[in-house]
């Protein structure tokens, strides 16, 4: 797989191209995602934590998944690929905005949250992203190996209840990177609107 990422304007156009870790030693703007993974059956969602070795951001808490479409591959093949590379996981998205009702039956559906931006500086390397949000939450449940991630990106994988991570992220803030807070609410709001629908008035999805 070639390594160079999608780099774009303020408005994600692309615009070229650069080699990954270049992009981010010179700061420059590219496109990112961030998968959230909510299991209905449990009421909880998935958080991995960074590997200790990770060029920035290591042993810190974030979303399930979260990497960079390369060039000339598609956001549901990037997400595909970089969710089995990570964790372990195996699926067939399709991507989906959450107000549609288009099922695929054949396919999973992962929902389209929104997108940001953000820069964060780490020294000699910085993120400089768009991120797209995603969110993968199939009727279902989750049923894989949980212990089947990748040891030299993830550290350790936790279910934890919406109402706990909110709780531990105003506690404390520092033990996460700091694209979740802005990514999860956007998953936030679209679990809070499947949950009206599934008429789940919880305290938890207000």
């Amino acid at each position: 797989m070639n390594d160079y990422l999608i780099l774009v304007d303020d408005k994600d156009n692309v615009i070229g191209y650069s080699e990954k870790m270049k992009a981010h030693i010179e700061k420059t703007r590219h496109r990112a995602f961030s998968i959230f993974i909510f299991d209905w059956n449990t009421k909880r969602m998935l958080l991995q934590r960074r590997a200790y070795g990770k060029y920035h951001s290591g042993g810190l808490w974030t979303n399930a998944c979260c990497s960079h479409p390369r060039k000339e591959e598609s956001m549901e093949d990037c997400l595909n690929e970089r969710i089995r590379e990570e964790l372990g996981l195996k699926t067939d998205f399709y991507i989906e905005d959450p107000q549609c009702e288009n099922l695929f039956c054949e396919k999973d559906l992962i929902y389209r949250c929104g997108k940001f931006s953000y820069f964060s500086d780490y020294g000699d390397v910085c993120e400089n992203e768009i991120d797209h949000v995603f969110l993968y939450s199939p009727d279902g449940g989750i049923d894989w190996d949980v212990t089947s991630f990748n040891r030299q990106e993830v550290a350790e994988l936790k279910w934890v209840t919406i109402e706990e991570l909110k709780k531990w992220v105003e506690k404390n803030p520092d033990d996460f990177t700091t694209w979740f807070r802005p990514a999860f609410k956007l998953a936030y709001d679209v679990l809070c609107t499947q949950a009206r629908n599934k008429n789940l008035f919880w305290d938890n999805y207000a």
